[in-house]
């Protein structure tokens, strides 16, 4: 199973996790990104690559 870590110090809320997720792992919710669909994940890193903050972390 993979975990899906986001830094809440770090993340600002741009969405950009949002839209690069191609399985919908991310939502923002009070400004932050939540990994709602944790389960979903795939780890192709699309989200931790793309994120402006590096807030993002997969572990498998």
């Amino acid at each position: 199973m993979v975990e899906v870590k986001v830094d809440h110090d770090k993340c600002t809320g741009c969405g950009t996790c949002v839209e690069v997720c191609p399985v919908g792992v991310f939502e923002i919710q009070n400004e932050k990104s939540v990994p709602v669909n944790e389960s979903e994940c795939l780890a192709c890193r699309a989200c931790e690559a793309q994120c402006p903050e590096a807030a993002i972390e997969i572990i498998e």
